[in-house]
């Protein structure tokens, strides 16, 4: 059995308290993307109806909570992070009455909800930028977005040279769009900022009135029961004095472009991403929230080093922070240690859960993202995968993403998966230039593939159209024609299939406690190849819990002592194979 342990004693990488116990620093939280995950209609796109229908579905895989991202009214330039309206549910989703129906059906399985906030930049569409561009230069309508003036003779350069996220310029001239009246802006010299697409202009947050409007957003929702909040693009919303120049470039999921050099004029950070002042922001909603009982905030910050992160999860700013450096980190025994061992300490430090990740929408499914020897500039987590791209392995990829996906599970704190990765599903790499929608393709003139790919609708039933995804058989963007295999009905009680694999380590998970145990390193595995730790009990009363993963290209023999309850691959006897991880309690 365990013993009990100091935070001090050699090889503990995190100690767990016992006073925290709230449901978020141990959960396991499902992604759903709306568009792509069921569809009730049958017009080809996800909608909240579906997502309600397939709820059993979530409560049998055994997760805790769902986060869905967008589903607010929107033009759906990019697939809802445009948002028009805050208060209402996009027609193409349903209704606020279908919103009620689906929360209430969470609560009948047990399962919180936790939707998208997006608060730098709405949608053009939005009331606030209509009267914008309606009031002109100088109105109090201008102050709530990053309304500025034009450099050079007659304003017709930018305010200042910062590139958009998604490729091109950040500035978008209000004379220069496609729906700009002649008369009416002919003499309008003004830009406005976007840092994403140019339908997607940037609130000023030094305006008290934006504060003020999100705020009662929150309490809108807060109100109607969900859970929390995740925060789109959380290290943004301020930017730095005088909006400096920066000759940088940031990748399309927030890292910052490799070849940037950094000096004392033109630091590694853009002056639009981690400034201070988003912390004042987060205290003032940490108010809010904490007035509901417990509520949550998630940032999505891609933000480094590791200790700035844990900036976001001090005690009066938000619950949680995405652990992006896990994302990232190559399938390398040495680096994932290094990794989780910093998380612990930086969080620990915080008194915060360290959250732990491998997919979401805006990257490579680590399904293939794994197939590859190495993450290259090419193919790494930020960028697609083409038709012309070197294609990923995807036996490798999926025994890969297998192991990783049950180390990352028997590690204490809260997980994130993401829609259909329990199907082992792969990206879709083959889809044609015509039908992908990423604004990130367009504005870059298909450099960078963008993110369709991790986006297509999930397949739920093999022999069915669209593989159950719509009744209809339509699919706003189309399935690979292999997919039958990954259908959900397909695995569902097949002895060794991803599915069952999934749910058999998330009710181990939930029994042992693994979410909430004190972690140390094993003794005798000090292997460069292998990433081994001990899962123990805080209080002693639970055997303990190894959690091994072979990276090495030879296996390597289990411990004697241990008996094996969770393996992501078959076994050579007692020996873990390349690429496996496993789970066993001590016996010995």
């Amino acid at each position: 059995m365990s013993t009990p342990l100091s935070p001090t004693a050699e090889g503990v990488l995190h100690v767990q308290r016992p006073e925290h116990q709230q449901w978020w620093r141990q959960a396991v939280i499902y992604q759903i993307y709306p568009r792509s995950f069921a569809d009730g209609d049958g017009d080809g796109m996800g909608d909240l109806p579906g997502i309600t229908s397939r709820m059993e579905h979530l409560a049998d895989l055994g997760v805790d909570a769902l986060w869905l991202s967008p589903f607010y009214r929107s033009p759906q330039k990019d697939a809802g992070y445009d948002v028009a309206d805050y208060r209402d549910i996009d027609p193409r989703f349903g209704s606020l009455a279908d919103a009620d129906a689906m929360l209430a059906r969470a609560n009948e399985l047990g399962l919180k909800v936790i939707v998208d906030l997006v608060p730098n930049h709405t949608s053009d569409e939005h009331a606030w930028f209509r009267e914008a561009l309606a009031a002109g230069p100088g109105s109090a309508e201008r102050e709530r977005y990053m309304f500025r003036e034009g450099r050079g003779e007659d304003g017709a350069q930018p305010p200042n040279n910062w590139e958009s996220v998604f490729g091109g310029p950040a500035w978008t001239r209000v004379r220069e769009r496609a729906d700009a009246p002649g008369s009416a802006w002919a003499e309008d010299g003004q830009w406005y900022l976007n840092l994403f697409d140019s339908s997607q202009p940037d609130l000023n947050w030094q305006n008290p009135e934006v504060r003020a409007e999100f705020e009662d957003i929150l309490r809108f929702w807060l109100d109607r029961g969900v859970d929390g909040f995740r925060v789109d693009v959380a290290h943004g919303m301020i930017k730095a004095e005088g909006l400096p120049d920066w000759t940088g470039r940031v990748e399309m999921v927030g890292g910052v472009d490799a070849s940037q050099q950094e000096s004392d004029d033109n630091p590694a950070m853009p002056p639009y991403f981690d400034q201070n002042g988003v912390h004042e922001i987060y205290r003032s909603w940490r108010q809010v929230v904490d007035r509901y009982e417990d509520r949550i905030l998630v940032a999505e910050a891609w933000v480094d080093p590791l200790p700035r992160l844990a900036r976001y999860v001090r005690s009066d700013e938000m619950h949680q922070a995405f652990n992006f450096a896990f994302l990232t980190t190559p399938w390398h025994a040495g680096e994932l240690r290094s990794v989780i061992a910093e998380s612990y300490q930086v969080n620990d430090a915080e008194e915060a859960p360290t959250t732990w990740v491998l997919s979401n929408h805006d990257v490579v499914r680590h399904a293939s993202r794994l197939g590859f020897d190495g993450i290259t500039d090419k193919v790494g987590p930020n960028k697609g995968i083409g038709p012309s791209d070197p294609q990923p392995d995807r036996e490798k990829g999926l025994r890969r993403a297998r192991a990783a996906t049950l180390l990352m599970l028997g590690l204490p704190g809260s997980a994130y998966l993401y829609q259909g990765e329990e199907l082992g599903l792969p990206e879709h790499t083959l889809l044609p230039s015509h039908v992908r929608e990423d604004p990130t393709f367009q504005r870059t003139g298909g450099s960078e593939i963008g993110r369709d790919g991790c986006r297509v609708p999930i397949p739920w039933e093999a022999g069915r159209p669209a593989y159950g995804f719509s009744p209809t058989g339509a699919s706003w963007l189309p399935q690979p024609a292999d997919w039958a295999e990954y259908a959900a009905d397909a695995q569902a009680g097949r002895e060794g299939s991803t599915l069952e694999l999934y749910r058999l380590a998330l009710r181990v998970r939930r029994e042992r406690q693994l979410g909430t145990a004190t972690l140390e390193d094993h003794p005798d595995l000090a292997s460069p190849d292998v990433v081994a730790l001990v899962s123990k009990d805080p209080a002693g009363t639970r055997a303990d819990v190894l959690v091994m993963t072979n990276i090495g290209a030879a296996p390597v023999d289990l411990p004697a002592g241990w008996t094996v309850l969770v393996a992501s691959g078959p076994l050579e006897g007692a020996a873990v194979p390349t690429d496996v991880t496993v789970w066993a309690q001590r016996t010995g």
